[in-house]
C-alpha cells in the first residue's frame, strides 16, 4: 500500500471510530448495557478507539517504511483532530431534539 492510500485509510477510519460510540447503544459495539450510556462511557469508548486508531496508523507506517519518532505534540494534535471528527456524532446524540 502506498503512502497516500494509507493516509486516507487512517483518516476515514478516524471519522468512523470517532463517531461510532455515539451511534451505537452497545459498549464497544459488543456488550449490551442495562441502561443507556452516559457521557463518561462515550468518552471512554472514544479514547479506546483513539488508541486503536493509533495502533492502525503505526502498523501502516511500519508496513510502508521506518516509523518516525513522535513527541507529545503529535498525540495532542491527533487527539484534537479525533475530537473534531467526533462532532457530528456528539451533535446527533446530545443536541438533536427527538
Amino acid at each position: 500500500m502506498d503512502t497516500s492510500k494509507a493516509a486516507w485509510l487512517v483518516i476515514l477510519a478516524g471519522l468512523f471510530f470517532a463517531n461510532l460510540p455515539f451511534f451505537t447503544r452497545r459498549l464497544f459495539c459488543v456488550f449490551k448495557l442495562d441502561k443507556q450510556k452516559n457521557f463518561a462511557l462515550h468518552m471512554l469508548e472514544w479514547f479506546v478507539f483513539y488508541l486503536l486508531l493509533g495502533l492502525l496508523g503505526a502498523a501502516l507506517e511500519g508496513a510502508i517504511g521506518n516509523r518516525a519518532a513522535q513527541g507529545w505534540e503529535f498525540y495532542v494534535i491527533t487527539a484534537c483532530l479525533m475530537l473534531v471528527f467526533a462532532f457530528p456524532g456528539f451533535v446527533f446524540r446530545y443536541l438533536v431534539k427527538r
